[in-house]
């Protein structure tokens, strides 16, 4: 099974509709509106993304398959989260999905940066609900992929073994293939 799929199916296990749902990097919109499916017209999605191109393939993909579910995508890095979702629904986000690297067909030399994942990261744990998840694909195989992993790495070692759960799936490949890291609020 592929990493993508079990994401989404351990996902799709801890959703349900009417639920807060963030999708740090949306793409090509199919995380997006993946969680706009599993929260339906009760729930709420917001979506980050930096490049024009990848809002723009996610809304067509949103009025596709989703219509009716209130999604707010923002042209904003993920590491400006907390400054786009309101307040209210700070405490109260149930997952947020990144899946890291680079835009499919598109330029990639503009990729999701170390740094800043680990500022979105941070600002995650703020949005999340009780036993909320967060859910990060990355990718070390491109250039960058492998300092990013590392970041998500050490800050997934920095969370309290006491309030979250932690997984990582990383299969023994050659030519560094993606990893999934599963975190949950206990």
């Amino acid at each position: 099974m592929r990493l993508v799929h079990l994401a989404q199916q351990i996902l799709a296990s801890h959703l349900q509709p009417g639920n807060v749902v963030v999708d740090a990097t949306v793409g090509n919109g199919h995380d997006t509106a993946f969680l706009a499916q599993c929260v339906g017209e009760q729930g709420r999605v917001f979506g980050f993304d930096i490049q024009s191109t990848a809002l723009e393939k996610t809304l067509q993909r949103l009025q596709q398959q989703c219509p009716q579910v209130p999604v707010q995508l923002f042209q904003a890095g993920h590491e400006q989260m907390v400054q786009h979702i309101p307040q209210s629904y700070h405490g109260q986000v149930k997952a947020v999905v990144f899946n890291l690297g680079y835009l499919p067909g598109a330029n990639h030399a503009v990729i999701t940066q170390a740094q800043t994942t680990r500022l979105a990261l941070e600002q995650s744990v703020k949005l999340l609900s009780r036993e909320g998840i967060i859910s990060i694909m990355v990718y070390p195989g491109h250039p960058g992929g492998a300092e990013e992993t590392n970041e998500v790495s050490q800050w997934v070692q920095t969370l309290p073994s006491d309030l979250w759960s932690c997984q990582e799936h990383c299969p023994e490949q050659r030519n560094n293939p993606p990893c999934w890291i599963f975190v949950e609020r206990i």
